[in-house]
């Protein structure tokens, strides 16, 4: 059993740290490293006693506290066992935002305003082209449980009518594409692991320190002008962030710049798809022309 292999001495009564909160940080590691997968049994109230030497009371508070961040199910007869885990899929290479990746493959996905007016940010400055911004701050939440945070600037000239009733429950990029006539079809986007602050911490409800997923990053329209810069927090323990592969030679032939000169009559191929595209619809063209 799992619990064998731990220390006894892993809870430490000289700790400044509450048993409780020992034992639960116990218990989490091994959740989360798959030593409990969703469904095993934890060890009783007795057994956990007896192998860390503490208390009844100290046990069940550890208990309380998995209970109560969904970690663990707690029945009358039957203990304590894992939850099941789940997991919230996004492809961070897609435009279509978190909002209308997830409602399409589980519960629709709520959206609530936390901040909305004009702003100061230096990076979404130097990313749009502006100093007149609009700050807009979310919070996304599906079945009941936050899981994304998400920090948008707008150039205050392109979205100053926003008012908080538009967003709330409803998509951003749809209301630029429909109101606003700025579909957004392009950007660059980063990943990285950060810890929770204590801000973000209470806005997604999770403990200080715990692990997220921020991606971030600037949108573009069809004309190739950004019109976002963004900043979306995830919960580490509820979101999964899926990537598509290509082989190399496909993704160095993606990535490739276009030809200078290429197109009708250049005599030199496309480098890329798009560029193949433009290429198409410039033939149509002069052929309509000809007809």
């Amino acid at each position: 059993m799992w619990i064998d292999d731990i220390a006894a001495n892993s809870i430490n009564h000289s700790n400044p740290a509450p048993l409780h909160s020992q034992l639960s940080g116990i218990l989490r590691a091994n959740i989360a490293d798959g030593s409990l997968p969703p469904g095993s049994q934890l060890p009783t109230e007795n057994e956990l006693q007896d192998k860390f030497g503490i208390s009844r009371s100290v046990v069940r508070q550890a208990l309380a506290s998995l209970s109560a961040d969904g970690l663990i199910q707690r029945g009358r007869g039957r203990g304590s066992v894992v939850a099941p885990h789940v997991e919230h899929h996004r492809h961070v290479q897609r435009m279509p935002g978190l909002s209308a990746q997830i409602s399409s493959t589980a519960a629709p996905v709520s959206t609530e305003v936390l901040a909305l007016g004009p702003g100061t940010d230096a990076r979404a400055a130097a990313a749009l082209g502006t100093a007149d911004l609009l700050e807009l701050r979310r919070r996304r939440s599906t079945e009941g449980e936050t899981i994304a945070v998400i920090q948008t600037w707008l150039p205050l000239a392109l979205a100053g009518s926003l008012r908080a009733d538009d967003l709330t429950d409803a998509s951003l990029h749809a209301i630029l594409r429909t109101r606003f006539g700025v579909p957004v079809t392009a950007g660059r986007r980063q990943v990285r692991a950060i810890p929770a602050s204590e801000r973000l911490a209470r806005e997604l409800a999770v403990a200080v320190g715990s692990p997220l997923l921020l991606l971030e990053g600037t949108s573009l329209d069809d004309h190739g002008t950004p019109v976002e810069y963004f900043s979306t927090w995830h919960r580490g323990d509820r979101v999964v962030f899926d990537v598509d592969v290509v082989s190399d030679g496909q993704a160095r032939l993606a990535d490739a710049p276009p030809t200078a000169g290429a197109g009708v009559g250049s005599g030199s191929p496309p480098s890329t798809a798009a560029e193949r595209v433009r290429q198409l619809a410039a033939e149509l063209e002069s052929l309509a022309d000809e007809l």
